[in-house]
Protein backbone atom coordinates (compact mmCIF):
# COMPACT_ATOMS: atom_id res chain seq x y z
CA UNK A 1 0.00 0.00 0.00
CA UNK A 2 1.30 3.46 -0.98
CA UNK A 3 0.52 6.88 0.02
CA UNK A 4 -0.15 10.02 -2.13
CA UNK A 5 -0.25 13.48 -0.76
CA UNK A 6 -3.17 15.91 -2.08
CA UNK A 7 -3.22 19.37 0.26
CA UNK A 8 -1.85 17.25 3.15
CA UNK A 9 -4.53 14.95 2.68
CA UNK A 10 -3.23 11.55 2.48
CA UNK A 11 -4.10 8.98 0.03
CA UNK A 12 -3.67 5.07 -0.36
CA UNK A 13 -3.83 2.68 -3.19
CA UNK A 14 -5.44 -0.46 -1.92
CA UNK A 15 -6.83 -3.78 -3.59
CA UNK A 16 -10.06 -3.79 -4.19
CA UNK A 17 -11.46 -7.07 -4.18
CA UNK A 18 -13.24 -8.76 -6.97
CA UNK A 19 -11.88 -6.40 -8.99
CA UNK A 20 -8.55 -7.17 -10.19
CA UNK A 21 -7.17 -3.47 -9.65
CA UNK A 22 -5.56 -1.60 -7.43
CA UNK A 23 -7.91 1.62 -6.70
CA UNK A 24 -7.50 4.90 -4.73
CA UNK A 25 -9.19 4.79 -1.20
CA UNK A 26 -8.31 8.31 1.28
CA UNK A 27 -7.86 8.78 4.64
CA UNK A 28 -10.73 11.49 5.33
CA UNK A 29 -10.54 13.40 7.66
CA UNK A 30 -13.92 14.43 9.68
CA UNK A 31 -14.32 16.05 13.25
CA UNK A 32 -10.94 14.80 13.79
CA UNK A 33 -10.67 11.72 13.09
CA UNK A 34 -9.27 9.83 10.27
CA UNK A 35 -10.84 6.59 8.68
CA UNK A 36 -10.47 5.03 5.00
CA UNK A 37 -13.31 5.41 3.15
CA UNK A 38 -14.06 4.71 -0.64
CA UNK A 39 -12.57 7.47 -2.42
CA UNK A 40 -15.97 9.61 -3.48
CA UNK A 41 -17.33 13.42 -4.01
CA UNK A 42 -17.80 15.51 -1.30
CA UNK A 43 -20.43 17.00 -0.99
CA UNK A 44 -19.64 21.32 -0.86
CA UNK A 45 -20.25 22.49 3.18
CA UNK A 46 -20.74 26.53 2.76
CA UNK A 47 -21.25 27.96 6.49
CA UNK A 48 -22.52 31.70 6.79
CA UNK A 49 -21.42 32.98 10.20
CA UNK A 50 -24.09 35.26 12.08
CA UNK A 51 -26.24 35.22 15.61
CA UNK A 52 -29.78 33.67 15.64
CA UNK A 53 -32.36 35.99 16.33
CA UNK A 54 -34.67 38.89 14.90
CA UNK A 55 -32.80 41.11 17.28
CA UNK A 56 -29.37 40.54 15.23
CA UNK A 57 -31.16 40.12 11.73
CA UNK A 58 -29.42 43.24 9.98
CA UNK A 59 -26.26 43.36 12.19
CA UNK A 60 -22.83 43.77 10.68
CA UNK A 61 -21.81 40.15 12.11
CA UNK A 62 -24.74 38.43 10.43
CA UNK A 63 -23.24 38.93 6.75
CA UNK A 64 -23.01 35.62 6.86
CA UNK A 65 -26.46 34.63 7.37
CA UNK A 66 -27.46 37.66 5.38
CA UNK A 67 -25.27 36.04 1.89
CA UNK A 68 -26.90 32.55 2.74
CA UNK A 69 -30.36 33.73 2.91
CA UNK A 70 -29.89 35.55 -0.15
CA UNK A 71 -28.36 32.83 -1.96
CA UNK A 72 -31.22 30.35 -0.42
CA UNK A 73 -33.76 32.52 -1.32
CA UNK A 74 -32.71 32.83 -5.11
CA UNK A 75 -32.12 29.21 -5.56
CA UNK A 76 -35.80 28.21 -3.85
CA UNK A 77 -34.23 26.45 -0.80
CA UNK A 78 -36.07 26.56 2.61
CA UNK A 79 -33.59 26.04 6.05
CA UNK A 80 -34.63 23.66 8.54
CA UNK A 81 -33.02 22.49 12.05
CA UNK A 82 -30.81 20.39 12.14
CA UNK A 83 -28.73 19.97 15.37
CA UNK A 84 -27.27 22.73 16.03
CA UNK A 85 -27.22 24.55 12.83
CA UNK A 86 -30.22 25.76 10.18
CA UNK A 87 -29.02 23.79 6.59
CA UNK A 88 -30.34 23.70 3.04
CA UNK A 89 -28.82 21.52 0.42
CA UNK A 90 -28.78 20.00 -2.68
CA UNK A 91 -26.93 17.02 -3.36
CA UNK A 92 -23.76 18.52 -4.22
CA UNK A 93 -24.17 21.13 -1.60
CA UNK A 94 -25.07 21.86 1.70
CA UNK A 95 -24.95 25.53 3.38
CA UNK A 96 -25.64 26.38 7.11
CA UNK A 97 -25.80 28.70 9.59
CA UNK A 98 -24.90 28.05 13.23
CA UNK A 99 -27.17 28.58 15.93
CA UNK A 100 -25.51 28.32 18.37
CA UNK A 101 -24.62 32.41 18.67
CA UNK A 102 -20.50 33.30 17.34
CA UNK A 103 -18.74 32.41 19.73
CA UNK A 104 -19.78 28.95 19.38
CA UNK A 105 -20.32 28.71 15.85
CA UNK A 106 -16.93 25.76 15.75
CA UNK A 107 -19.75 23.39 17.57
CA UNK A 108 -21.94 23.38 14.75
CA UNK A 109 -20.50 23.46 11.90
CA UNK A 110 -17.77 20.27 12.09
CA UNK A 111 -20.59 17.78 11.73
CA UNK A 112 -21.05 18.71 8.75
CA UNK A 113 -17.74 18.87 7.15
CA UNK A 114 -16.98 15.48 4.98
CA UNK A 115 -13.68 17.01 3.71
CA UNK A 116 -11.95 20.39 5.03
CA UNK A 117 -11.22 20.76 1.49
CA UNK A 118 -14.51 21.60 0.49
CA UNK A 119 -15.58 23.86 3.22
CA UNK A 120 -15.72 27.71 2.83
CA UNK A 121 -17.17 30.22 5.56
CA UNK A 122 -18.45 33.18 5.18
CA UNK A 123 -18.43 36.21 8.11
CA UNK A 124 -17.63 39.58 8.35
CA UNK A 125 -14.36 41.44 8.54
CA UNK A 126 -13.50 45.06 10.78
CA UNK A 127 -10.41 45.48 9.12
CA UNK A 128 -11.48 45.58 5.74
CA UNK A 129 -13.06 48.59 4.03
CA UNK A 130 -16.86 48.42 3.82
CA UNK A 131 -18.30 45.64 1.01
CA UNK A 132 -14.94 44.59 0.48
CA UNK A 133 -14.27 41.17 -0.24
CA UNK A 134 -11.30 39.09 0.81
CA UNK A 135 -10.33 35.03 -0.06
CA UNK A 136 -7.77 33.50 1.49
CA UNK A 137 -7.50 29.02 1.75
CA UNK A 138 -6.53 29.43 4.86
CA UNK A 139 -5.14 31.42 8.06
CA UNK A 140 -5.91 32.55 11.64
CA UNK A 141 -9.05 33.34 13.08
CA UNK A 142 -8.13 37.41 12.75
CA UNK A 143 -9.96 37.96 16.15
CA UNK A 144 -12.99 36.80 14.75
CA UNK A 145 -14.59 34.94 17.44
CA UNK A 146 -16.53 32.56 15.21
CA UNK A 147 -13.27 31.78 13.22
CA UNK A 148 -12.02 30.93 16.44
CA UNK A 149 -14.21 28.33 17.72
CA UNK A 150 -14.20 26.89 13.94
CA UNK A 151 -10.79 26.58 14.43
CA UNK A 152 -10.59 25.16 17.80
CA UNK A 153 -13.26 22.56 16.94
CA UNK A 154 -11.67 21.28 13.38
CA UNK A 155 -8.33 21.89 14.92
CA UNK A 156 -6.99 22.88 11.66
CA UNK A 157 -6.31 26.30 9.93
CA UNK A 158 -6.71 24.73 6.62
CA UNK A 159 -9.95 26.04 5.34
CA UNK A 160 -11.18 28.49 2.79
CA UNK A 161 -12.77 31.91 4.57
CA UNK A 162 -14.31 34.96 2.60
CA UNK A 163 -14.19 37.76 4.56
CA UNK A 164 -16.82 40.27 3.83
CA UNK A 165 -15.42 43.88 5.11
CA UNK A 166 -17.70 45.85 7.14
CA UNK A 167 -15.06 48.47 8.17
CA UNK A 168 -14.62 49.36 11.94
CA UNK A 169 -15.33 52.28 14.66
CA UNK A 170 -12.85 54.90 15.17
CA UNK A 171 -12.81 54.12 18.42
CA UNK A 172 -11.96 50.38 19.18
CA UNK A 173 -13.86 50.46 22.60
CA UNK A 174 -16.88 50.92 20.99
CA UNK A 175 -15.65 47.66 18.96
CA UNK A 176 -18.96 44.94 20.38
CA UNK A 177 -21.65 47.67 19.63
CA UNK A 178 -20.61 48.11 16.44
CA UNK A 179 -20.78 44.64 14.80
CA UNK A 180 -23.55 44.33 16.77
CA UNK A 181 -25.29 47.32 15.34
CA UNK A 182 -27.35 47.25 12.30
CA UNK A 183 -26.80 48.46 9.14
CA UNK A 184 -28.06 51.80 7.89
CA UNK A 185 -30.42 51.94 5.27
CA UNK A 186 -27.89 53.20 2.87
CA UNK A 187 -25.44 50.37 4.00
CA UNK A 188 -27.87 47.78 3.02
CA UNK A 189 -28.57 49.13 -0.50
CA UNK A 190 -24.89 49.12 -0.92
CA UNK A 191 -24.57 45.71 0.34
CA UNK A 192 -26.84 44.34 -2.42
CA UNK A 193 -23.64 44.60 -4.98
CA UNK A 194 -21.82 42.74 -2.32
CA UNK A 195 -24.05 39.95 -1.83
CA UNK A 196 -25.22 39.71 -5.28
CA UNK A 197 -21.08 39.26 -5.94
CA UNK A 198 -20.36 36.85 -3.17
CA UNK A 199 -23.44 34.27 -4.18
CA UNK A 200 -21.98 34.42 -7.89
CA UNK A 201 -18.61 33.23 -5.96
CA UNK A 202 -20.19 30.58 -4.22
CA UNK A 203 -21.81 29.21 -7.07
CA UNK A 204 -18.34 28.68 -8.85
CA UNK A 205 -16.66 27.11 -5.40
CA UNK A 206 -20.01 24.80 -5.50
CA UNK A 207 -19.32 23.99 -9.51
CA UNK A 208 -15.66 23.57 -9.66
CA UNK A 209 -13.89 24.51 -5.82
CA UNK A 210 -11.47 27.03 -4.96
CA UNK A 211 -9.35 27.82 -7.87
CA UNK A 212 -12.29 28.23 -10.29
CA UNK A 213 -13.52 30.68 -7.18
CA UNK A 214 -10.24 32.96 -7.34
CA UNK A 215 -10.16 32.84 -10.99
CA UNK A 216 -13.77 34.46 -11.04
CA UNK A 217 -12.79 36.71 -8.71
CA UNK A 218 -9.82 37.66 -9.91
CA UNK A 219 -11.52 38.72 -12.90
CA UNK A 220 -14.53 40.76 -11.71
CA UNK A 221 -12.62 42.09 -8.71
CA UNK A 222 -12.13 45.40 -10.51
CA UNK A 223 -16.22 45.95 -12.25
CA UNK A 224 -16.93 44.88 -8.40
CA UNK A 225 -15.21 47.83 -6.93
CA UNK A 226 -16.70 49.96 -9.55
CA UNK A 227 -19.97 49.19 -8.32
CA UNK A 228 -19.20 49.54 -4.84
CA UNK A 229 -18.33 52.71 -4.79
CA UNK A 230 -20.52 54.39 -7.92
Amino acid sequence: MRSLQKRGVPYRIQWRAGTNKCVPYRIQWRAGTNKCVPYKKIMKTIAGLGNPGLEYQNTKHNIGFMILDSFAQKRKLSFTKDGNALIAKRSSFIVLKPITYMNLSGKAIDRFVEDIENLIVICDDIYLPFGEIRIRQSGGDGGHNGLLSIIDQLQTTEFTRMRIGIGQPENSSMLPNFVLGDFTNSELEMLKTTIDFAIKLIDCFISNGYQSMINFYSKNKKSYSEKLSS
